[in-house]
């Protein structure tokens, strides 16, 4: 039986925290956080791309009929500073820290941070169609890889617990063309 009360603190992660979290963690479990919707709208400038290029990466918009499927990891109390301090500087583009209800698959809810670009953030690129969203994916690379590789990257792990998404499957088929 999962332990989701005070045992420590829940983040909740629908980009490249999915697969590649970097800190340390009690447990992980997918969940889902209703009411928001993942779009590659937000630039990366420092990490999937440059100030020249920027990358595309995820964030969450308000959607009141939408669910957004991540992963949830539960933070020791003796790691939250260390570990928070870590996700500031990873998330630090336009990123604010919000605390949401998520639900745990199979488990029950537990209240999460999660980083979320407002799309009043100097990085907010914002909808364009899924072929200029995929030609910029594809041509972008920043200190932390690829922007092709955090793109198939994240696809990958969602397909391993969450249901397809046309905004993610729209991109992907104009990937190769």
């Amino acid at each position: 039986m999962l332990d989701i009360d005070t045992q420590g603190l829940w983040i909740f992660g629908y980009g490249s925290l999915i697969w590649k979290p970097n800190f340390p963690f009690i447990q992980k479990k997918p969940a889902i956080l209703t009411g928001w919707v993942r779009r590659f709208y937000q630039a990366s400038p420092d990490h999937r791309g440059t100030k020249v290029c920027p990358g595309r990466v995820v964030t969450l918009l308000p959607d009141p009929t939408e669910k957004c499927y991540g992963m949830a990891y539960q933070i020791a109390n003796t790691h939250r500073e260390k570990v928070l301090n870590y996700l500031d500087i990873r998330e630090q583009k336009g990123y604010s820290l919000l605390t949401e209800q998520i639900v745990l698959l199979g488990v029950g809810s537990v209240p999460a941070l999660v980083y979320i670009a407002a799309t009043d953030n100097p990085h907010y690129i914002g909808p364009e169609s899924p072929k200029d969203i995929a030609a910029q994916i594809t041509k972008c690379t920043g200190p932390s890889g690829s922007n092709l590789e955090y793109f198939l990257q994240l696809r990958t792990a969602l397909q391993k617990f969450s249901p397809s998404e046309k905004h993610l499957d729209d991109i992907f088929q104009h990937l190769h063309q």
